[in-house]
């Protein structure tokens, strides 16, 4: 996922040079302007492979105004989840637009996915599902939003990294036979390499989540790629089916070569 996300970066801090004040804001960009953007992202992540526009196979829900611009909510919806293999989620003016791959294993329920992300210009945001025979849609949301991925922390850098890959875990209901929802966090103040410390005026490099592994059993429920765009302390929203045994697994690493594992014990279906 790396070098396509340099490459988008490249492709956006051009986009900005060229056109100004106007175009770093984003928001007095046109609709084709907003589309050629796409299509510049588009090509860098997927080729030459054809993205067909849906609205069945994934929805993307996200404030229409973002409340805290490095906080802000996306639900992903895949009503046919069983026709999905994985999602890409582009943030389309961010400084890294490629935010997060999810590749979804055998013990995964794909229906619905909820993180919070970084968003630091007026832009489009994209959803893109992959499905199983390996064709792609997506579905496109605009979200009113400035500067998130430079938003300052609010305490200091040392205070931000304490208890760095701690994880909790949080389980919905369980019944037989139906899917258990479940909440990931992880502490990690996932840096941008865009905020200034404010004590030493300095930007603090960036240092975040690259990859998180979650598995159940022998099973894989799904694995994540991503990038400086997902917001600090990362919540994941998932389900899974309660098939087999075992724990769930969490294995994250970051940038700098964290990495941390925790495991859960599973709720079994109420009888």
């Amino acid at each position: 996922m790396k070098p396509i996300l340099m490459l988008a970066l490249g492709l956006t801090l051009s986009g900005a040079a060229l056109a100004g004040p106007a175009r770093a804001a984003g928001a007095s960009d046109s609709e084709t302007e907003r589309q050629a953007r796409w299509d510049e992202i588009a090509r860098s992540i997927f080729g030459d492979r054809k993205i067909e526009a849906t609205d069945t196979l994934i929805k993307v829900d996200a404030p229409a105004r973002a409340l805290d611009a490095a906080l802000v909510p996306i639900t992903l919806t895949m009503p046919e989840k069983d026709k999905i293999k994985g999602v890409h989620f582009v943030i389309d003016d961010n400084p890294s637009p490629y935010a997060a791959h999810f590749q979804f294993g055998p013990a995964a329920d794909r229906g619905e996915l909820k993180l919070r992300v970084r968003i630091n210009n007026y832009t489009n945001v994209h959803a893109v599902a992959e499905t199983t025979d390996g064709r792609l849609y997506e579905a496109t949301k605009f979200v009113k939003a400035s500067g998130g991925c430079s938003a300052p922390m609010g305490m200091s850098d040392e205070e931000a990294m304490r208890g760095m890959g701690d994880m909790k875990m949080k389980f919905g209901e369980s019944q037989p036979g139906k899917p258990i929802e479940a909440t990931l966090m992880i502490r990690h103040p996932n840096f941008s390499g865009m905020q200034m410390n404010q004590v030493t005026r300095d930007y603090t490099p960036a240092r975040y989540i690259q990859k998180v592994s979650v598995t159940y059993g022998d099973k894989t429920i799904f694995d994540l790629d991503g990038d400086i765009s997902i917001a600090s302390n990362p919540v994941i929203n998932f389900a899974f089916l309660p098939e087999g045994k075992g724990p769930i697994k969490v294995a994250a690493s970051d940038n700098q070569g964290g990495r941390w594992e925790h495991s859960f014990n599973a709720p079994s279906p109420s009888n």
